[in-house]
C-alpha cells in the first residue's frame, strides 16, 4: 500500500470513496463525501494533508486536514477529516496508515495540534485524546469524549479555547 498525495485527477474517486464508506441509505450520498469538495472550493483543505491510500493502483482511502482555528490562534491547528476508507478495504490497516502519514505530515509541516471527531477507541492509539484535558472547547458541548485532539512537536499549551472547523463543517 502506498500513501500520497491527493492530485486533483483523483477529486471524482475520491469524493466515491467518501459516499461508499460513509453511506447509510441506498441512493443519498451522505454528508462526508461533498464536504471534501466545499472544503476544496472555500480554499481551507490543507493540500499537503490531503492524502489517499493506493493498493495495486487503486485509491481505497482518503483522509484530509483543513484549516481551523483554536482561541485566538489560526495557524498552528488542523481539522481532521473526513477519514474514509473503501468499505471492501476497511479493517485492513488503510485507516491506521493514513492516520500515521497525516500525523507525521502535519508535525513536519509544524502545526502544533490536530483535532477531530470520532470513536476514542478508535483514535486514542494515535495519541488522540479528550480535547477539553487540553483546555479545547468543542463547537458543540454534546459531542463530549468523541472531540479529540493530537498534540504534535510545535504544540504549545497556548493552544487552548474554543476550537472551530472550516466554514464547510457548519454547511453540514
Amino acid at each position: 500500500m502506498l500513501i500520497r498525495r491527493a492530485t486533483s485527477a483523483d477529486r471524482a474517486t475520491i469524493h466515491a470513496i467518501h459516499r461508499e464508506a460513509f453511506r447509510r441509505e441506498p441512493g443519498v450520498t451522505p454528508v462526508e463525501a461533498p464536504l471534501v469538495d466545499d472544503l476544496r472550493a472555500d480554499g481551507d483543505l490543507v493540500d499537503a494533508l490531503s492524502l489517499v491510500a493506493v493498493r495495486e493502483g487503486d485509491l481505497v482511502g482518503h483522509l484530509c486536514g483543513s484549516r481551523a482555528r483554536v482561541g485566538e490562534d489560526t495557524t498552528s491547528a488542523v481539522g481532521l477529516g473526513p477519514v474514509g476508507v473503501l468499505p471492501a478495504h476497511q479493517a485492513h490497516g488503510v485507516g491506521s496508515a493514513l492516520m500515521h502519514a497525516v500525523l507525521g505530515a502535519a508535525d513536519a509541516l509544524g502545526y502544533g495540534l490536530v483535532v477531530l471527531l470520532g470513536e476514542p477507541a478508535f483514535y486514542s492509539r494515535f495519541g488522540f485524546v479528550a480535547a477539553s484535558t487540553l483546555s479545547i472547547t468543542a463547537p458543540d458541548p454534546g459531542w463530549g469524549r468523541y472531540f479529540q485532539a493530537r498534540t504534535l512537536t510545535g504544540y504549545t499549551s497556548t493552544q487552548a479555547g474554543a476550537f472551530e472547523y472550516a466554514p464547510a463543517f457548519s454547511r453540514l
